[in-house]
Order: structure tokens, then sequence, then C-alpha cells
């Protein structure tokens, strides 16, 4: 198994604690490409997404937080992927329920995957509230709320690692 880590906007560095505590952990390899925050649109982080998720099989497994849970509800809605599994950590809701922002809005089918969303409730960026519209607009997610962990799911290395490791259904 592999991982491929898609960071939040600006969230390289503060991402890499996560990622690395999840190697760590699960003693498997880690990908986190750096995608920079001179363009942010769409398109322009969905490009390097795309390259590294064709290079994944089967047992890996790809997860995407905050901004880049986003662009990995567009790509992985592309097309069927290698893997079998993505974690969607405290995506944000970008239609009018949420924070109202028409480009980042995914119309799209769901992913032809299994999708957990995580969220905590103390989530400092991103509202709690927006775990619910993102699992009404995927309802075959399986959805796990977290009492604490902020945004950066502070002290959830471990929790998250458990849901990585379990097998797909």
């Amino acid at each position: 198994m592999r991982l491929l880590f898609v960071h939040g906007a600006g969230g390289f560095l503060d991402d890499k604690v996560l990622a690395t505590g999840l190697r760590d952990r699960l003693q498997v390899p880690v990908e986190m490409p750096l995608i920079g925050d001179d363009d942010m649109s769409v398109e322009a982080w969905a490009a390097p997404v795309r390259r590294h998720l064709a290079a994944l099989g089967r047992d890996d497994v790809v997860i995407g937080h905050s901004f880049g849970a986003t662009i990995l509800q567009w790509v992985l809605a592309e097309q069927e992927w290698g893997p079998r599994r993505a974690l969607l950590l405290a995506a944000p809701d970008w239609s009018p329920d949420g924070w109202d922002v028409a480009q980042y809005v995914h119309h799209g089918p769901e992913p032809a995957m299994a999708v957990a969303l995580h969220h905590c409730r103390d989530d400092e960026e991103v509202p709690f509230d927006h775990l619910a519209l993102n699992a009404a607009r995927m309802p075959s997610a399986y959805v796990v709320e977290h009492p604490r962990g902020g945004h950066q799911f502070v002290g959830l290395v471990e929790t998250i690692a458990e849901a990585v490791a379990r097998p797909a259904s």
C-alpha cells in the first residue's frame, strides 16, 4: 500500500505533519506533491493530482485535506482510478449553502470508489456543518465525525491510520 496525500491550499507544511505521521504509523510510502498557490483554479491543482493518481494501484489509498479534498472530489469522479479508497478530510462545501464559491462546486457524479468523509467538530477553518453538506452530495460516502482535532486533525494520526488500514468494502 502507498498513500497519495493532497494537501490543502497553502497547507503543504501544516499537512506534512499528518502525512508524515501516517507514513510512520503505517510504515508505507506517502507521496505529497507540492502544489503551488499561484493558480488556485481546479485545473491547475487537478493536473498534478491526475499524474500521481495514474501511478497508483488497487491497494493504494488517496487522502485529500481541505482544498485538496475539493480537488479530489473533481478528479476522482472523472474516471475509475486504480485506488479503491479515498479519505476526504475537512472538505469545504463551496455551494451557496457553504462558502458560495461557484468555481469550486462539483456537480458531477460521486467517485467510483469507497469514500470516507472525516471532519472535526472543532475545525477552526472549515465549519463542521460542511460535513453534512458534503455527505448530502455524496450519499455513498462513509461519514466520520471527530469530537476534536481541529482543522489539522491534531492527535488523530492513529485514528486516521486505522481508517486507512481498513480493507475496502
